[in-house]
């Protein structure tokens, strides 16, 4: 096989097990069978664990994991052979590049979920309860789920806060431990006759779970225990306060779950790195266009680009009809300069969108020179070099397969 078709296959495999291309039918169902295989992997892990299903299901565990462990090391081995067509890792070496995704949170949970069964042929007998790190596999859902990397965005954002949290609530529990133990040490000596016995009330009080085995029966255990489950609710309420707000304004924010690929798909963003492609993320905003909605007509000035978060839009441009899904896009050049609309782009159902403003990425590029570099440079190449129309704003890559 020539160098170019190697090249080729591993950015192929990359497409299909990464960020494949809209309409994709291989990368989806690549997709689907991998999170089909997760399911049945975890409802087979916690069988398992019942004496009589073990005993009676032994071989289907035993060929549901064989299975397992062949396309989990194999997706594996792909993802660490093609982390090279990666869009940050693209100006790394390729041993760089590699090592990178290996040591990145996916790439570690992608390792733990196949390297439990092999240290079973490794390890005595009595080691194999390793393989109950078999369940880690449900975070490889992270991938394909939306919804979870966007919660998981949000307690990495907010991790500053909910630390915090956690201090003034371990703080707390000190506090109150010690303030129980003065109060009923002579009364419970087993149960609370010392500030570390007494931190186990404390923490079960605080997180307002209270299980009951021990209890003051003194007036002022009695009292500091009021106080203690009062500061207990604000305490809880702090961090579930704190996520469900950053959840929300995300949510409020965009309305819809934005993936790294459908930015970096787009040339002029192509070759910008994760954190740059994060900041143009947070510049975006939500727009619902209903269906048979114009959202832009040939011959207005073009002022932003527009994602497709969800829904189809049809373009009519030079007397073609082409029709644009989930994940593309349109109207690049006109954050790069002022321009005509070349297409009118009418929503074909209800559409979520999402809009890039020019004046937006241009605030952006004055204060990330970074950025600007990068854009202007592509922008010298494509806008400078007739790849796009003089006049027009739709260009090649915004139809390509449509």
């Amino acid at each position: 096989m020539s160098r170019e078709r190697w090249k080729e296959l591993r950015r192929r495999t990359h497409q299909v097990l990464e960020q494949g291309a809209v309409g994709d039918g291989t990368s989806r169902l690549v997709d689907r069978l991998l999170v089909g295989l997760i399911i049945v992997n975890l409802i087979a892990v916690a069988l398992e664990s019942v004496p009589a299903y073990a005993a009676q299901y032994a071989v289907a565990f035993a060929v549901v994991e064989y299975v397992s462990l062949v396309v989990f090391t194999v997706e594996y081995a792909l993802r660490l052979w093609s982390a090279v067509e990666h869009g940050p890792y693209r100006h790394l070496p390729p041993l760089r590049a590699r090592l990178k995704y290996a040591l990145s949170p996916a790439g570690i949970v992608d390792l733990i979920a196949v390297l439990p069964f092999w240290f079973a042929f490794l390890v005595p007998d009595e080691l194999r309860v390793l393989q109950v790190l078999r369940m880690v596999r449900f975070f490889k859902f992270a991938r394909y789920s939306p919804a979870m990397r966007s919660l998981l965005d949000v307690l990495y954002r907010e991790r500053r806060s909910l630390f915090g949290c956690l201090v003034i609530a371990l703080g707390t529990a000190v506090v109150a431990a010690s303030l129980m133990h003065l109060a009923e040490a002579k009364v419970q000596p087993d149960k609370l006759g010392t500030i570390p016995d007494a931190m186990w009330w404390a923490i079960v009080t605080i997180g307002t779970i209270g299980y009951g085995d021990v209890v003051p029966v003194t007036p002022l255990g009695k009292l500091i225990a009021t106080v203690t489950i009062f500061l207990g609710l604000v305490l809880m309420a702090l961090p579930v306060g704190i996520i469900a707000t950053a959840f929300a304004d995300q949510i409020h924010r965009r309305n819809f779950i934005v993936t790294w690929g459908m930015i970096a798909r787009v040339p002029l963003f192509a070759e910008l790195d994760a954190s740059e492609i994060s900041d143009i993320m947070e510049l975006l905003r939500a727009e619902v266009a209903e269906p048979a909605q114009v959202i832009v007509r040939a011959g207005d000035t073009a002022h932003s680009m527009y994602f497709i978060a969800a829904g189809e839009v049809e373009i009519a441009v030079r007397g073609e009809h082409l029709r644009l899904g989930t994940g593309q896009f349109f109207g690049e050049v006109a954050v790069l300069r002022r321009s005509r609309r070349s297409a009118t782009a009418t929503a074909l159902s209800r559409t979520n969108l999402l809009v890039l403003d020019a004046q937006d990425l241009h605030a952006l590029m004055r204060r990330d020179a970074r950025v600007a570099a990068r854009i202007k440079d592509v922008v010298a190449k494509r806008v400078g070099h007739e790849v796009v129309s003089p006049k027009g704003d739709i260009v090649t890559e915004e139809i390509e397969g449509a």
